[in-house]
């Protein structure tokens, strides 16, 4: 059994494949996250990010061909604190995005309990 870091948190996660979703759903679940939830696409994404409360998220860089950085924008502007997801290595290079943790795909549990322990280890 992993560290339960998210003991009670509730997350954000933009990720427009269902497989993919399922695992991180599954990832944040073993680390003890209370709720997740979902968003496929950029409209969607920003609605929940700008209206709800959420203690972090991660966001896959690439929507069908739309990139998820308004979204990243809103939830910086809310002091929340969120990862990129993507198997792109230059994701956001050259922009205010660059030093935001990274989700490597594949997906592994170890990397998303590093980045997340960043957030609330001392919490």
């Amino acid at each position: 059994m992993t560290d339960q870091i998210l003991m009670g948190r509730r997350f954000l996660v933009v990720e427009d494949e269902m497989l993919v979703l399922m695992v991180l759903e599954d990832m944040l679940d073993e680390l003890g996250c209370q709720s997740v939830t979902a968003a496929a696409n950029v409209e969607d994404a920003l609605r929940l990010a700008v209206t709800e409360d959420y203690d972090a998220a991660v966001l896959d860089v690439n929507l069908n061909g739309s990139k998820s950085y308004p979204v990243a924008d809103a939830l910086a502007r809310r002091g929340i604190p969120f990862a990129f997801a993507t198997g792109y290595a230059n994701h956001g290079a050259g922009t205010a995005f660059d030093t935001r943790p990274v989700l490597r795909k594949p997906y592994q549990l170890r990397n998303l309990s590093a980045i997340c322990d960043t957030w609330f280890a001392s919490a």
